[in-house]
C-alpha cells in the first residue's frame, strides 16, 4: 500500500512551493485548481479535477511520488457545479468521491507516497483542520484519520526579519498535525516535500527515490496497455 500525507496549510504559505526541489521524473502533481506552479520547474503537471482523469493520471504515473495540489478544490468544484441541486445528496456524492479516491490511492504500490495538499479551515471551538465542504466527512469520517502522515504550513519571522516557511511535525494541542514516532526529530521543518519525502522513505526503508528514463522497449509496452 502507498505511504498518503497531508499538507494543510493557508494560501500562501509554501505548500505548493514546497515541491520546488522535486526534480523530473520525480514527482508527478495532480494540479485540480489549474493554476501554474509558483516556481519554474520540469515536473510532470497533469491539470484536471475529474476524479476518473486523476485516478487514471496516479496509476499510470512512472514518478515515486505523487501530489494531489488544491485537493480541496475537488470537493469545492464539485459543491459549484452542482449548487442549484436541492436536496442534501449532492453532498453525499461529494464525501464519498472524496473518501473513494483517498482509499484508490491507498492501493497504489508500495513504493509510492502520495501528497494531499488542502487549504486550512479553522472551526468554531478555534481547532485547525483540513478544509472540507459540508459535514459528511466531518462527522462520518474524521479527513486525517485517513492519512499516516499530517503536516501543516508554518511562517516564521528571523532575526533580519525574513520570512522562514517551515511545516509542523508536532501537534499543538489544536490542531490535527502528526507524525509517527521518531520520523521528525524538530517541531519544524523547512517546507522541502522532496526532504520530507526522504525522510519517510528512510523512516519506512522504501525504494530511494531515483528516476531512470523508461526504456524504448518500456515506453512501447507502457503505449500498448494505454
Amino acid at each position: 500500500m502507498a505511504v498518503i500525507v497531508a499538507v494543510m496549510g493557508e494560501s500562501g504559505t509554501g505548500k505548493s512551493t514546497s515541491l520546488r526541489n522535486f526534480k523530473k521524473g520525480e514527482a508527478s502533481v495532480i494540479n485540480v485548481s489549474k493554476k501554474p506552479l509558483p516556481f519554474r520547474n520540469a515536473l510532470s503537471v497533469v491539470k484536471t479535477d475529474n476524479y476518473q482523469e486523476i485516478t487514471t493520471a496516479l496509476k499510470r504515473a512512472q514518478a515515486k511520488s505523487l501530489v494531489i495540489d488544491d485537493a480541496q478544490y475537488l470537493m469545492a468544484f464539485e459543491y459549484m457545479y452542482r449548487a442549484k441541486e436541492k436536496g442534501y445528496e449532492k453532498f453525499t456524492d461529494i464525501g464519498a468521491n472524496f473518501f473513494n479516491l483517498t482509499q484508490t490511492v491507498a492501493t497504489l504500490p508500495d513504493d509510492k507516497i502520495v501528497y494531499f495538499l488542502f487549504h486550512i479551515e479553522r472551526t468554531k471551538d478555534g481547532n485547525e483542520k483540513c478544509k472540507t465542504i459540508g459535514q459528511l466527512l466531518d462527522e462520518k469520517i474524521t479527513l486525517e484519520g485517513l492519512f499516516t502522515i499530517v503536516l501543516k504550513t508554518d511562517v516564521l519571522l528571523d532575526g533580519d526579519n525574513k520570512r522562514q516557511f517551515c511545516f509542523a511535525t508536532v501537534n499543538n494541542g489544536s490542531d490535527t498535525v502528526k507524525a509517527p514516532i521518531g520520523m521528525f526529530t524538530e517541531a519544524l521543518i523547512p517546507n522541502d516535500l522532496k526532504a520530507v519525502d526522504t525522510v519517510i522513505r528512510e523512516y519506512y526503508e522504501m525504494p530511494v527515490n531515483t528516476f531512470t528514463p523508461p526504456t524504448p522497449q518500456e515506453k512501447l509496452r507502457d503505449n500498448q496497455h494505454n
